[in-house]
């Protein structure tokens, strides 16, 4: 333990964010960066607990609660409080193949089960990663490390997400040759079209890809398997495969005028934005643009504030949020204790912003849509909604019950919906007969990640459904372990 009474002697500081009226000019980069003395004393914070929970990653109350990487939290804050930023480096690199990901776009289960939270606020842990990393490009610290030598052996990853990433980035580190497959124009995947840029630079994604080239790892875009590349020819042309393919199958909502012009899957209007930004600075007019729009996003989760993000940017007239839940706390409930991860009110960048402008909340709760309303021409023009109460039922589930009378009709020229996905698209799973599990995900046990195919592992969302960044990378980790297993077999 670096400073015995830390947690006693410092406050917890976060960095700021830059002004939300300044950044929604800009497709930049929010966040800004703590000085290294005051990230050493922030790090002095961490208690070194006797039984750390920050790193557990176990599941509890159907939430995560600690890393699901392992993250050794307790000595790499450590190395910071006494100024080795190198040895914290390696520290955090045992586990995580790419904190520069995670410590911008994770929601920090392990600050959920900081056990400092209990008496005081938690460590700003993921503050720390994300600037140990940072340091380390910036220093010059992180540089191209291909393998000494070669085995032979030959694995195709489907798909260059992060789980597909971090597989890839394992299995060339053990001296496979690994070629990573990917139907988009760039690689990435999820952290390339599916995070806005402000929340992630794509520069940052590029510059890990191009480091993973230089070391050797190859990538090929634009080509999706099971249709631009046969099955066939993966099997014959490769020893192993590992599909990291995502949950992208996005759920809908078939109510009365879903078809009416204007309503879009959010994926679809983030996606185009990030393309168009890309490609030309959105001078090609090639994404669905809010503005001057009445815009209205159906899903509370963080699909959903990076619409309200990207709506802000694009200069719409105002902008409203709706999610089917009650409204969380904000305080822990008794039936949400520590160490599980807390499920309180809290603002995220997108509602900050929208609050600075507009100077209210955009999310509304325990609202549900009822139908789309639209013009004679087929332009929509507003929503029905009804508000909702959970209802606990004898088994001791919860139904939502809608409230008679509450009836309500919102403006809208723009729906977005950002409730979630459904799990992995069906046609490379179904050319490759890969068995599904009741969810339609890959049938395969976490830590193993075999298929009921020979030498075909599944790792990522394409496995245990829509999650977290950091499950993705853990999966892909685990998942390149297991292939290396069975290469080595071979």
């Amino acid at each position: 333990m670096g400073k015995p009474t830390g947690f006693i002697d410092y406050n917890r500081v976060d960095s700021q964010n830059r002004k939300p009226l300044e950044r929604i000019r800009d497709w930049d980069e929010f966040h800004l960066n703590l000085t290294d003395e005051a990230l050493m004393i922030q790090a002095a914070r961490c208690m070194d607990c006797g039984v750390p929970f920050c790193h557990s990653g176990v599941m509890m109350n159907g939430m995560v609660s600690g890393c699901p990487c392992n993250n050794l939290m307790p000595e790499f804050n450590e190395l910071v409080y006494r100024g080795l930023w190198r040895d914290a480096l390696g520290r955090l690199l045992l586990t995580n193949s790419f904190p520069e990901f995670t410590g911008r776009v994770c929601p920090a289960p392990c600050e959920g089960a900081c056990t400092a939270g209990l008496a005081t606020e938690p460590v700003c842990i993921k503050e720390l990663e994300y600037s140990i990393i940072e340091k380390a490009f910036s220093e010059g610290w992180i540089t191209p490390n291909p393998p000494v030598k070669r085995t032979g052996k030959k694995v195709a990853v489907v798909g260059s997400g992060p789980s597909g990433l971090a597989c890839a980035n394992v299995l060339n580190q053990a001296g496979h040759t690994v070629v990573v497959f990917e139907r988009e124009d760039r690689f990435g995947g999820l952290l390339m079209y599916g995070i806005p840029n402000m929340k992630l630079n794509k520069k940052i994604v590029q510059r890990r890809i191009e480091l993973m080239i230089a070391e050797g790892v190859n990538f090929i875009a634009n080509t999706e398997v099971g249709r631009d590349y046969s099955v066939d020819r993966l099997k014959q042309e490769f020893d192993g495969v590992v599909l990291c393919g995502g949950a992208t199958k996005p759920r809908d909502l078939n109510i009365e005028g879903r078809k009416l012009e204007g309503i879009h899957l959010a994926m679809d209007f983030l996606s185009s934005n990030t393309k168009s930004l890309l490609n030309s600075d959105l001078k090609d007019g090639r994404y669905i643009s809010a503005a001057g729009k009445d815009v209205l996003i159906i899903g509370g989760g963080d699909t959903g504030t990076d619409c309200v993000a990207t709506s802000l940017r694009h200069g719409c007239t105002s902008i409203v949020q709706l999610e089917i839940m009650p409204k969380p706390p904000r305080q822990r409930s008794k039936d949400n204790p520590w160490p599980q991860f807390p499920k309180v009110y809290k603002d995220d960048y997108g509602q900050v912003e929208a609050k600075a402008l507009y100077r209210e909340d955009p999310r509304h709760y325990g609202i549900t849509a009822k139908r789309f309303i639209g013009d004679a021409k087929g332009h929509l023009k507003g929503v029905e909604t009804m508000e909702v109460e959970w209802i606990k039922t004898e088994t001791g589930s919860f139904l939502p019950r809608e409230v008679s009378g509450s009836e309500k009709f919102w403006p809208a020229q723009l729906v977005l919906l950002a409730m979630g996905f459904l799990g992995p698209e069906d046609h490379l799973l179904e050319t490759l007969s890969i068995q599904r599990d009741s969810r339609s995900n890959a049938k395969s046990e976490f830590g193993d990640h075999s298929t009921n195919i020979t030498g075909v592992f599944v790792a990522g969302d394409m496995r245990r459904g829509q999650s977290l960044v950091v499950w993705a990378i853990m999966e892909g980790q685990l998942a390149a372990r297991e292939c290396g297993k069975y290469l080595e077999n071979l």
